[in-house]
């Protein structure tokens, strides 16, 4: 995308006015997205991003500027900006670049741009059909079909170069089911780092009537209990609670501040013993994966929490040197536009020993949470509120009924604690994670697993 030529000149630019550390994050991406409601088409979107994001460091200060206009004068004047920005000695020396060999272990067999739009459309109304046709009561079905074809350079003053690619697709189908004046959603959103041949992996007419089951059930569910006691979390987008809870605490974005439960704590027993948590970016395809960061480095396996000792946080460049300590390969971003900082990539909790009957059978009450929906959550005291999707109330060792409304509200470092049984069922779920450097593709996901004592929002106090 770049010259060697132009990428040196314009990190000399960059450095000029006392930066230590300059960097340039050159990127191309095609997007599609289009929208199915009610079985037609309602919305079709292509477009492309195009630009160059220029960072500039002098010790932990940071300057960060983008442009979409990539012509040498305008790039040279867009570095000389942003070294503007920080008063200094002029640098004196020059950059020999070095261009990394970057593994791919995310394989591409159809992209995206070789796909007709009819054939995307066809993925869609199979999806439609399957979940508008599960029950009479499913009164509408929305299916949203995205892929993305990034192309992104990263160079930097340290003399790095590198190049990668990044192709993404996913579709997420939403089935609404109506019983009178009541209305119950379901979702479900498969999505991996891979082409269109993503759909001959899946069935997705099976996800489809899973978000229909899931509507169908919650519209015909009575109210859950409210009141503190046990909850099972089941596994795949269960563990957004760990990832919005506990894993951006553990982000040094809110670590290097001292803005995190977790700040100072490595070594530390803060979980429990049952409890190891991952955040890896190199799992082939998956959701989160890539094969460099967007600040150039190879993407790695972190052990975040292990047998509930904190061994590690989730670095990004600037804020490594804020902690004294080496990144991690998470400094993501969403587009030129934003500068990177750290972020998880794909963030689980680990298998267990129990099987999910073991843990149904061993409790006498409990809400098992089966889908986790949206919440909200306070990174500085991991303060959560989550609905769940999809409920059931569990008696005496035995699931008894639907539940709806139910809401799970705690404080996620408190909540590691109280895990008392984990499955051995890991599964993941995707997502669109959003924070100060944009929305960027993530993978959650856990085993099923039991807390001791939550509290629950309901409708009526628990009997």
């Amino acid at each position: 995308m770049l010259t060697e030529r132009l990428i040196t000149d314009v990190l000399l630019a960059a450095l000029s006015t006392g930066g230590d550390f300059a960097e340039i994050f050159a990127e191309d991406t095609y997007n599609t997205a289009i929208r199915m409601i009610k079985g037609k088409v309602e919305e079709g979107v292509t477009g492309r991003d195009y630009g160059v994001g220029i960072r500039v460091f002098q010790g932990t200060k940071s300057v960060y500027a983008y442009t979409n206009d990539t012509a040498r004068e305008n790039l040279m004047k867009v570095a000389m900006e942003a070294a503007a920005a920080l008063e200094g000695s002029h640098r004196v020396g020059s950059i020999v670049l070095a261009r990394l060999a970057v593994e791919k272990f995310n394989p591409i067999v159809m992209e995206p741009g070789q796909v007709t739009q009819k054939e995307k459309v066809g993925v869609m109304r199979k999806a439609h059909e399957a979940a508008s046709g599960y029950h009479e009561q499913i009164s509408q079905v929305t299916v949203n079909y995205l892929d993305t074809d990034q192309n992104v350079l990263i160079a930097n003053s340290e003399g790095l170069v590198a190049e990668d690619r990044r192709v993404r697709t996913r579709l997420s189908i939403h089935a609404v089911a109506t019983k009178g004046a009541e209305k119950q959603s379901g979702f479900y959103g498969p999505g991996r780092h891979m082409g269109f041949e993503f759909f001959d992996k899946i069935d997705i007419e099976e996800y489809a009537a899973e978000a229909a089951r899931i509507a169908v059930t919650m519209v015909n569910a009575d109210y859950a209990p409210s009141g503190k006691y046990p909850v099972i979390i089941h596994n795949e987008f269960g563990g957004v609670i760990f990832h919005e809870a506990c894993g951006h605490s553990l982000e040094a974005t809110s670590v290097a501040k001292g803005a995190s439960v977790f700040a100072g704590k490595l070594g530390q027993q803060v979980a429990s013993e049952l409890v190891t948590a991952v955040d890896d970016g190199t799992i082939p395809n998956a959701w989160g994966s890539q094969n460099i960061d967007d600040e150039g480095r190879k993407t790695q396996r972190n052990v975040l929490i292990e047998n509930g000792v904190l061994k590690g946080y989730l670095i990004d460049k600037l804020n490594a040197r804020r902690m004294g300590m080496e990144p991690t390969g998470n400094g993501r971003r969403q587009s030129y536009k934003f500068a990177p900082t750290s972020r998880m990539t794909n963030t689980f909790i680990c298998a267990g020993e129990s099987t999910v009957d073991e843990i149904i059978s061993n409790t006498e009450y409990a809400l098992f949470a089966k889908r986790m929906g949206g919440g909200s959550v306070n990174p500085a005291t991991g303060e959560f509120n989550f609905a769940v999707s999809e409920g059931y109330l569990i008696r005496n060792g035995k699931i008894e009924k639907p539940v709806r409304g139910a809401t799970l509200i705690g404080q996620g470092a408190q909540i590691l604690q109280k895990i008392d049984m984990v499955a051995s069922n890991l599964a993941t779920g995707q997502g669109m994670c959003g924070s100060i450097s944009g929305s960027i593709p993530t993978d959650v996901g856990q085993p099923t697993l039991r807390v001791s004592e939550i509290t629950v929002g309901g409708r009526k106090e628990a009997d």
